[in-house]
This record gives structure tokens, sequence and C-alpha cells, in this order.
């Protein structure tokens, strides 16, 4: 008997015991679905992270309070090390960057008529908008007269500013946040959230105004604390340059020995942990999705099994008029792997479905990897070949005398 022979009486064979078929087919078809989607969520996932990183401008330098080690282990009571003058320092003596911007942040109540909203309150300087690439909608942005003089003005947020005021302008209107008065002087262009905090949705005012008239609490010895301080290197090939003459700039005005008490990250920094982060955890998900694979291929085998079992007597007919084991051997085997690719064909579909669902009800940019689509379909066919290997075997070693009595 040929391949086609085969491959036609296997077809006929399946399409007589549909429901069978398809339940068989069920496992290999999740299993397909879920490999392809969950890596296609990672995919998303890291070009999602990548795209939230770019946000945060070009070239940048992240020059944060505490030690690396201090805020690896969670601590909650991150020390301030960082002020307004290390921010001024690092423009005024380090030649590499083209921009420094101090930010600090807290959370105020922000009133305007009957209507309230809490949320965050970010002091910072001029070189906001260049070091973090945003810009001005309408009005204009602080100054550094506002720095001086602690001027109470603030600059709203897109979000914040539909919130607040709808469709009215918002510009030279006065409103109150944690109990101070403050005007109106601009509306940012609408940026998005990037490092956990939504701009769309936060007061901008002089980090001078936020020190010393919404402050709580402690404040530090050596001047205005910072949450951060954000540094635009002069180029790509200036980072490393930058980093070195921050650290030692920084080293020296806080009169460190051992530990430095902050450190520096970039953005390739950041992108390297994300994605290390994200690609673990597509590649355990793929792994756990991968599991119903080989549930599905038992699955096979079981069904295959009872087949075997049930067609005894055709069997047997079979090798007694003249089919070899070899026959016998292929055509079980085929139906195997007609049922696991069948599978995977019917599971890349969904799976890919999955991913533009994915793609339209969620932020992720989940991409089809054609990789994963191609690792999917060969591990079930893989599976059917292997599974359909022990009952195919039990179906042609039958004796034909025997399989005609059993039947």
């Amino acid at each position: 008997m040929n391949l086609q022979e085969s491959l036609t009486m296997a077809t006929k064979t399946l399409a007589a015991n549909r429901l069978r078929s398809t339940l068989t087919m069920l496992g290999i078809i999740i299993g397909n679905a879920s490999v392809i989607t969950m890596v296609g969520l990672g995919e998303g996932a890291q070009r999602y992270i990548s795209a939230q990183l770019e946000t945060l401008g070009p070239n940048v330098l992240f020059v944060v309070p505490g030690s690396r080690e201090t805020r690896q282990l969670g601590s909650l009571n991150i020390p301030r090390t960082l002020v307004l003058e290390d921010a001024v320092a690092i423009s005024q003596q380090v030649p590499s960057v083209t921009g420094v911007a101090a930010e600090s942040s807290d959370r105020q109540l922000i009133t305007l008529g009957n209507r309230n909203a809490n949320v965050n309150v970010v002091g910072t300087v001029p070189d906001f908008l260049t070091v973090r690439s945003f810009e001005v909608a309408k009005g204009r942005f602080i100054s550094d007269l506002d720095i001086s003089r602690s001027a109470q003005v603030v600059v709203l947020g897109d979000t914040l500013k539909t919130r607040l005021f709808e469709d009215e302008p918002a510009l030279g209107r006065s409103l109150r946040v944690g109990g101070v008065n403050f005007s109106v002087i601009g509306v940012l262009d609408k940026k998005g959230s990037n490092l956990g905090l939504d701009y769309d949705d936060a007061v901008l005012v002089p980090i001078t105004t936020q020190a010393n008239r919404l402050a709580r609490g402690e404040r530090s010895p050596y001047g205005i604390d910072v949450s951060f301080i954000t540094v635009s290197a002069r180029d790509r090939e200036s980072m490393a340059t930058a980093e070195f003459q921050i650290t030692n700039l920084l080293r020296l005005r806080h009169n460190i020995r051992d530990d430095d008490d902050f450190y520096i990250s970039s953005q390739d920094t950041l992108l390297t942990i994300a994605n290390t982060i994200t690609g673990a955890l597509t590649l355990m998900l793929a792994a756990i999705a991968g599991i119903s694979l080989l549930v599905g291929g038992i699955g096979i085998m079981n069904i295959m099994l009872v087949s075997v079992r049930e067609r005894t007597q055709e069997i047997g007919l079979r090798k007694a008029i003249g089919a070899s084991q070899g026959d016998i051997l292929g055509q079980f085997l085929i139906e195997a792997i007609i049922l696991s690719v069948a599978g995977g064909i019917i599971g890349t579909a969904l799976g890919v479905s999955g991913i533009v669902l994915i793609g339209v009800l969620t932020p992720f940019d989940a991409g089809i990897s054609v990789s994963a689509i191609v690792m999917a379909v060969s591990i079930s066919g893989g599976i059917g070949l292997f599974f359909g290997v022990f009952p195919a075997r039990q179906a042609a070693q039958l004796d034909p005398i025997v399989a005609l009595r059993t039947a």
C-alpha cells in the first residue's frame, strides 16, 4: 500500500469518528493556541515597556537617592540623599550633559469649585521639558523666575485639565493645591505614564514652591530634597562619560569614602532588566502552556490504543489478505499525525486570533511570532508521531489469526 492510499484510508477512518477525533485534537488545539498567545503576549509586553522607556527622553540617565542595595531590598525608608543643589552642580560642572531636571513628587488634594482630585504634584525645574521630551500644548512652562520667586503657578497634565475644567479654558484660572491658591499657566501635551507616574493626570509646580509651600514632613538639612534627578547626556556615546563624571562629583559633594548613597541607571539598564523579566515570564508561560501539548499527546495515544482494540478485526482481515506490518504501522501513524497537525493548525488560528484580540483590548502591541507558530506546529506534529508510535506498533504486531479470533 502506498502513502496516498494510507493517507486516504486514515482520513476516511477519522472522518467516520468525527466527535472522537475532535475531542482527541482538543488538547493539541488548546496547547498550540496557548503557546502562540503567551509568546505573542510576552513579546507585546516587551515592546510596550520599550516604548514606555523611550518616552523618558533621549540619552537619559537617572540619579536616584539611596544605594542600589537599599532600593533592591525594597526598603520603605529610602534616605533623602539628593538635593536640588546636586542637580545644579551637575548642570554647571559636568560638561558631557545638556540638561538636568530635578523632580520631587507628592500627592495633594486639588480643588476647583466643587470638583476635587487627589493627584501627584510634581515639583520640577524648567529643563524638565527638554530632558523628559515633553511639550506644552497651551500657555507656558515653569520659568527660572518662577523658581527664584517660589511662584504659586501650576502646569496641568492633559487628563487632569479635562477632569477639572472639561471644555472650558484653564489658562489664568485659579485652583487650590493642598489648600494653597495657584494660578494655571500652562497645559502639557498628552504623553502617557512612565516610571509609574502618569504626568497626564498630574500637576507640575516650581520645585521651590513645592518645598516651601506644599512639602509635608521632615526636610533634608542640606537643601531641597528631590525624588530623583534626570540627566540628558550630550549624545549616546557620552552616556558612560557622563555617568562617570556625575558619580565623581556626587561622591565629592557627599564626602563619600565607602559605598555610594545614590546610584545611576540608564534607559539601557532599565530596558535590559525589563527584557530579562518579561523574557523569563514569557518562557514560563509558554512552558506552562506547553504542558497542554503533552496532555494532548497522551490523549492521542489513549484514543489510538482504544482504536486498535476496536479495529482488531479490521487489522486481522487486512493482514490476512496481505497487508504488511509496515502498512498497518503507517496507517496508524498517519492517523496520529493528522490529528496532531490538524489540531496544531486550528490551535494556531485560535492563537493568532487571541493575539489580535489582545492588541485590541490591551495597550500591548502583541505581535504574531512566526518562530512560535513554527515551533508549536512542529512540536504538535512531533508529539503525534511520538505518541502514535506505541499504539501503531501494537497494531502492526497483531497476529492475524489471533486478531480474527478475538474479533
